[in-house]
């Protein structure tokens, strides 16, 4: 009996400390799984493409992916880039993006660069992983690739244009011995925000029916502010009375980043517009040499003037036979 009562109080006495611990320690009979933080939830919520570099074959474009990340912690999350041929559908290039763990709730943005070919449109592509396994994929297509300006090729300095006149006017200077100077100037503005500068401005005249350069001259421009307005000069010398093509090409460190057009009319007779086509006028293509040729003028070399070849030597023969056949009647 009293064996009974011992293990009975012993029974009761567990009891009791469970209770107080259970009352004084929470969570101790709670179960785990309620205790355990959910798993990580990623959403691909954006995806951003700008371009970073252009040069004449290609450009790199800049790709930004905006992640949401919800709940526990994503381990070993990866991202996935890659660019298809819109034409081909084949894959131009793709690279991968190692993002590492995200944890809490944010929002986290991978970016990464893909290099493709200048010409036309691409479907770019982001493919998000959490431990090689895919979880998102967003998509996006761009077009005009070949439409990018080459950083090379970019100037904010620009031919001025106006409405009723052209970018290019000159001046005649002076005329002496069928020879014209003209002082021809143009207008650049700088529309962009910062100082442009090492410009250089290369105008050449072309005769217009022939195409034929009479003349160029170059002029560093110098620096420009920003939204200023600069009026460069150089000055040609060229044969008077012939119309002219005056084209402008603006230069920027050994690029070219603009050009222009205009006319010179110095043909009493006839104008030429810039739309004009060419035609045979009459050219006198001396009067556009610059440079006196090495040596004696052929037509200054003296000739000597033949009947023909031969006919000195038949010429010879027959009068020998009339001699011979003169003498031969005065003997008889």
């Amino acid at each position: 009996m009293r064996k009974e009562v011992l293990l009975a109080g012993c029974v009761g006495i567990l009891v009791i400390v469970a209770a107080l611990t259970a009352f004084f320690v929470p969570g101790t009979l709670a179960d785990p799984e309620l205790d355990r933080e959910p798993a990580g939830r990623l959403g691909l919520e954006e995806m951003t493409i700008t371009s970073t570099n252009v040069t004449g074959g290609s450009a790199t474009l800049s790709v930004d992916t905006r992640l949401s990340h919800r709940g526990g912690p994503s381990d070993n999350v990866t991202i996935l880039l890659r660019a298809i041929d819109l034409d081909t559908g084949l894959v131009e290039t793709e690279t991968t993006l190692d993002v590492g763990t995200i944890e809490s709730e944010k929002e986290v943005s991978a970016v990464g660069s893909l290099t493709v070919a200048r010409n036309g449109g691409y479907r770019i592509e982001s493919i998000a992983y959490v431990n090689d396994r895919r979880i998102e994929r967003g998509t996006k297509e761009i077009r005009g690739v070949e439409t990018l300006t080459p950083t090379y090729a970019r100037s904010a300095t620009q031919f001025h244009e106006f409405p009723n006149r052209p970018s290019l006017e000159y001046r005649i200077q002076s005329v002496s011995e069928n020879r014209a100077t003209l002082n021809v100037s143009t207008y650049l503005t700088n529309t962009g925000d910062v100082a442009d500068d090492d410009l250089r401005l290369l105008v050449t005249a072309r005769q217009a029916d022939s195409n034929i350069v009479a003349d160029e001259a170059s002029v560093q421009v110098g620096e420009i502010a920003p939204g200023r307005t600069a009026k460069p000069t150089v000055t040609l010398d060229v044969p008077d009375g012939y119309n002219y093509y005056l084209d402008a090409t603006l230069w920027k460190d050994g690029v070219i980043v603009g050009n222009t057009r205009s006319v010179a009319n110095l043909n009493p007779n006839e104008t030429v517009s810039v739309n004009t086509t060419q035609r045979d006028t009459g050219l006198q293509s001396g009067d556009f040499v610059t440079d006196s040729p090495s040596g004696p003028n052929p037509t200054d070399t003296p000739t000597t003037e033949e009947s023909g070849p031969g006919f000195g030597i038949l010429a010879t023969l027959v009068a020998i036979a009339t001699l011979t056949l003169i003498k031969r009647g005065t003997h008889k």
